[in-house]
């Protein structure tokens, strides 16, 4: 009986989960970072795509976004290995998939989501504040010493000029042209051009997950386990693929307090902007 129960389940097929949750950035100033990044995630992806009988692979998204940079690198990295084991990508939206999250879920060969998942933000943007005023009232001179022109561009106690919000500006509207670009290789003939323009999908618009899959931002509704199932067999085994903890996780101690409330504060308040 237990020769005939292996046999049996020696034929399930495999499907590796990978959980991307947060924002997406290059690092932290804070130890125990949750941040989305290459670097975090690298070791992850590679043993997802190694292994015996997988079947594909699964990226449960839940991202309000950040670096479009880490988004390109995590994004490529995957179809890289995608495409040189022959394993198949299906990316399940969870409550937000905005921006840079969206970047990364296009990374898959299909996207999944659910009717009220958010998702889109075609976009870029860039803020800040001024002082210039506070600084006067409260009696502080401001001393700069530089070389090169634009050094001090964008100085938050300096007056708005106007060449340094071109720069910007221009810059903005080269990186947002790439995501553009790549939304559009990654979604091929499932957007349509008119449908592209009438609903302002890449004006940075946000949609929920039932109008993301009537516009072509997304492939279909469901949830992993259902999908998978329908999609191979009953028997399909779901493999979660984790990070390595780092050393002083593993021996149980946790990073500062106070830098750990500070990271979640800057967590949450991109997760915010989506209602979350």
């Amino acid at each position: 009986m237990r020769f005939i129960s292996k046999f049996f389940k020696s034929k399930s097929s495999v499907i590796n989960v990978v959980r991307l949750n947060g924002v997406i950035a290059s690092g932290s100033k804070f130890p125990g970072s949750s941040n989305l990044s290459l670097e975090s995630l690298e070791k992850q992806i590679e043993r997802a795509f190694s292994g015996k009988k997988i079947a594909g692979v699964a990226l449960i998204i839940n991202s309000p976004g950040g670096s479009p940079v880490q988004s390109a690198l995590i994004s490529e990295r995957i179809i890289e290995l995608s495409k040189k084991n022959n394993i198949p990508v299906f990316a399940f939206v969870e409550d937000v998939a905005a921006s840079g999250g969206y970047w990364l879920a296009c990374a898959a060969d299909e996207i999944f989501v659910m009717p009220a998942s958010i998702v889109g933000s075609i976009g870029v943007i860039s803020a800040g504040f001024g002082f210039v005023e506070v600084i006067k009232k409260i009696g502080v001179e401001r001393r700069v010493f530089s070389k090169g022109e634009n050094k001090g561009m964008l100085d938050p106690f300096q007056p708005q000029n106007s060449d340094d919000v071109k720069v910007i500006t221009d810059l903005q509207e080269e990186i947002h042209q790439l995501f553009k670009n790549w939304v559009s290789k990654r979604r091929g003939n499932r957007l349509n051009a008119e449908v592209v323009k009438a609903e302002g999908i890449f004006e940075a618009k946000i949609f929920s997950g039932t109008k993301a899959c009537e516009i072509g931002l997304a492939d279909s509704m469901g949830e992993l386990k259902q999908v998978m199932r329908e999609r191979f067999n009953e028997k399909v085994i779901f493999k979660e693929i984790s990070g390595r903890k780092k050393l002083g996780q593993r021996l149980g101690l946790s990073s500062s307090s106070y830098y750990g409330v500070i990271d979640y504060i800057e967590e949450r308040i991109a997760f915010a902007k989506f209602g979350l």
